[in-house]
This record gives C-alpha cells, sequence and structure tokens, in this order.
C-alpha cells in the first residue's frame, strides 16, 4: 500500500504590476490565496504550486513540458482569478475585463490536457470552472447582465467572499450523492462571467435560480468537475452555507483511486 501522502498542483494567479508597499519593483509574482491550499492541505493532501512558464522564464517551456509535472503529481486544482481571453473561445472582448494573461491561460489549458490526459482528477473553481468549459470547446458569457441572461448580480465587490445565493443541486447528479441531498444550498459568489455554451461531455450538476450554470461534470472516467462558487471560502465560520468538504473529498478519493488504482 502506498502511504506517501497525495500531491495536488495548484495553478497560482499571476501578478504583474506589483503595488511599490510589496517591493520586488519590475518584477512579476506568481501566488496562492492561502485558502485554497489549506483546505487541500486540512484533508491530508500536500498542495503544491505549480509557477506558469513564459518565453522570458529562466525554464523554457521545452526544458520542463506539463506532461512531466503531470506525471509526477496525483491531481490537479484550477483556482479563480481573471477572466479569460475571449479569443480563446472564438470571440473578441466586448464585456470581458482585462488585462488579460495569455500565459496563465495557455499554461493552465495546457495543465488541463497534460492531466486528462492521464486520467488524473481535474477540479476547477470559478475561473477554474469556466477554463474547463472553454478546454472541451464550450464558451463563456462575458457578462451575464451585459448580455441578458440574467437582471441578478452574481458578484458583488463591496462584500466580496460574504456574497451568497441559492443554487439547486440537480437530482441524481454526483454532487447530490457527495452531500446527501439534492434541492436548494447556499453558495459564495464572485463572478460575473459564466458558461454559455456547454462543452462536449459536461453534464449539468447545479444551477442558480436563474439559470446559471453553477456545477458540472464530464461524463469521462476521470473525475474532471468545476464548480462556479468558492467552496474554499465556505470554512464552516457560516452555517447557513453549503460545507466545502466533501467537494474536496470527493476530488481526493478520486486522485487516491487513480493512485493506487
Amino acid at each position: 500500500m502506498n502511504n506517501r501522502r497525495l500531491l495536488i498542483g495548484t495553478s497560482p494567479r499571476i501578478l504583474r504590476t506589483i503595488p511599490a508597499e510589496l517591493g520586488f519593483p519590475g518584477k512579476t509574482l506568481q501566488y496562492l490565496e492561502q485558502s485554497v491550499a489549506h483546505w487541500i492541505m486540512s484533508l491530508g493532501a500536500i498542495a503544491v504550486m505549480l509557477p506558469a512558464l513564459e518565453h522570458s522564464s529562466a525554464i523554457r517551456r521545452s526544458d520542463l513540458h506539463v506532461r512531466d509535472i503531470a506525471a509526477q503529481l496525483d491531481g490537479l486544482v484550477l483556482q479563480g482569478g481573471a477572466d479569460l481571453d475571449p479569443r480563446l473561445y472564438g470571440e473578441e472582448p466586448t464585456h470581458s475585463n482585462g488585462p488579460f494573461d495569455a500565459v496563465r491561460d495557455r499554461f493552465e489549458l495546457d495543465l488541463i490536457d497534460a492531466f486528462t490526459s492521464l486520467g488524473k482528477p481535474v477540479f476547477g473553481i470559478c475561473r477554474g470552472m469556466q477554463l474547463i468549459n472553454v478546454a472541451c470547446g464550450g464558451t463563456l458569457h462575458q457578462d451575464l447582465c451585459a448580455n441578458g441572461v440574467t437582471d441578478v448580480r452574481h458578484a458583488n465587490l463591496a462584500a466580496y467572499d460574504r456574497h451568497v445565493h441559492e443554487v439547486e443541486i440537480a437530482a441524481g447528479s454526483h454532487l447530490s450523492r457527495w452531500y446527501g441531498f439534492a434541492g436548494r444550498a447556499n453558495v459564495t459568489s464572485i463572478h460575473h462571467q459564466g458558461v454559455a455554451r456547454l462543452g462536449r461531455g459536461l453534464i449539468v450538476e447545479a444551477v442558480s435560480h436563474d439559470g446559471v450554470v453553477e456545477a458540472f461534470r464530464h461524463d469521462g472516467d476521470a473525475f474532471l468537475y468545476g464548480v462556479q462558487w468558492h467552496p474554499e471560502f465556505q470554512d464552516g465560520s457560516d452555517p447557513g452555507l453549503l460545507p466545502a468538504d466533501p467537494l474536496m473529498k470527493a476530488f481526493l478519493d478520486a486522485a487516491l483511486r487513480r493512485r493506487d488504482g
């Protein structure tokens, strides 16, 4: 039996314009907000940040291929962040918020391809879910309100992680099995974009009251799952929110089966 702790790759955000108080003038920072890493680690796995590689970096992409990274790890978590460049799904920017980061977009798409090609689980949060949809050939609403999808804002930057709305968990879904119920639940919402055309092989598992896709899974054998909300902020301090751990446990269980199977 393999007693090694699971190693879970996490994709960083990229900060190119550094506030003066942080120092590092003229440099680029890649970072994780600690909630994602702590959530992974709280259930016994080890979080490993995967710095994005670009042409100007000391390491060339040809020296360390993303498939080499995926081969050493047991799963991948894609965290939230900036809007994807709409040109990735065949549209010009209209209501997306820039600046876009082609390096991060391409690196994370390559990571999805590498991990799924090896049958290793991938879990996307907010932007991460949207990226999975695009990787599967889907498209996004660049702004849910501006595109006429809903008149209810799914983000409130002043409230940030205290902004909450309901989702409807589909009966018979994986999500309903992990949580032991179907129906309504409250989640943290910090997004202005959402799924437009659903990607190939993706099955909707939860929607908000206005029909926005809030969770999906891939119908293949490997674990490929995305949620539009931010479970890493649902730490149990608010008992009215859907608990986070069943989601992460399902992901880690899939990683364990893949590693030891």
